[in-house]
């Protein structure tokens, strides 16, 4: 019952589930950010596995609208975005995932550019390319390539009518995620939310060779916990 209606709220709009952001200009001229620091220690693990990181663009934006360093995101001077790609990661066994490989590559301009739409921050494609590009893929253009193909084969429920559901759930919000994607099941995703319960992340679990996976440890929050979505819209 649940999952029928469901399926009738996505339907109810046309084009609803779309994984791109509502509008997106491209700058001018994107620098090359420099190479991050390392925050963490570098780390060499066997791949287990892959989760595809997507971010709800109006909650990260929410207290961070006036920000410069989160400008090109966040301004509006470059679109108004819902979900974007947060990265691509590496996944190894127990928490144990590769991060901080060695390279002598970069993503160049055109590269940041071609995937500007997908994730509208060159510094945040720098960050992930660092910590988890390097141990996935010895070309900067590769990683990002299949990141961004992963995530515009999501599609997404309309987040605003979502938004509004009376009980709203992670067992809900993952329901609503799996009938937009029937080759998702709710077991093959983890919400990420704040500690008030906002939601700021969801993130879909893939196996070794890409392909969507039940997720190890278990889907967390459990799916009662409640579930708010703030909208800008």
């Amino acid at each position: 019952m649940i999952r029928q209606a469901l399926a009738l709220l996505l339907l109810s709009i046309p084009g609803a589930g779309l994984a791109q952001g509502w509008q997106c200009s491209i700058p001018p001229q994107i620098a090359v950010p420099r190479l991050p620091a390392p925050d963490a220690p570098p780390r060499l693990t066997p791949i287990t596995g892959y989760t595809l990181a997507a971010s709800w663009s109006p909650e990260f934006c929410r207290t961070r609208k006036d920000d410069p360093r989160h400008a090109t995101q966040c301004s509006g001077k470059h679109g108004r975005f819902g979900f974007v790609l947060h990265g691509l990661w590496p996944e190894g066994r127990d928490g144990q995932f590769p991060q901080y490989c060695p390279s002598r590559r970069l993503p160049d301009a055109q590269t940041l550019r071609r995937n500007f739409c997908t994730t509208p921050s060159a510094d945040l494609m720098m960050h992930e390319w660092a910590r988890h590009g390097t141990c996935m893929s010895a070309d900067p253009a590769a990683y990002f390539d299949k990141g961004r193909a992963l995530f515009q084969s999501l599609r997404f429920p309309d987040m605003a009518r979502l938004s509004r559901t009376p009980g709203l759930d992670a067992g809900k919000m993952r329901e609503a995620m799996s009938v937009a994607n029937p080759q998702l099941r709710p077991d093959m995703i983890r919400l990420l939310l704040g500690r008030d319960g906002w939601l700021r992340e969801v993130h879909v679990c893939l196996s070794r060779r890409m392909k969507p996976a039940r997720c190890p440890g278990g889907t967390k929050p459990a799916d009662t916990v409640p579930v708010k979505i703030w909208r800008s819209f």
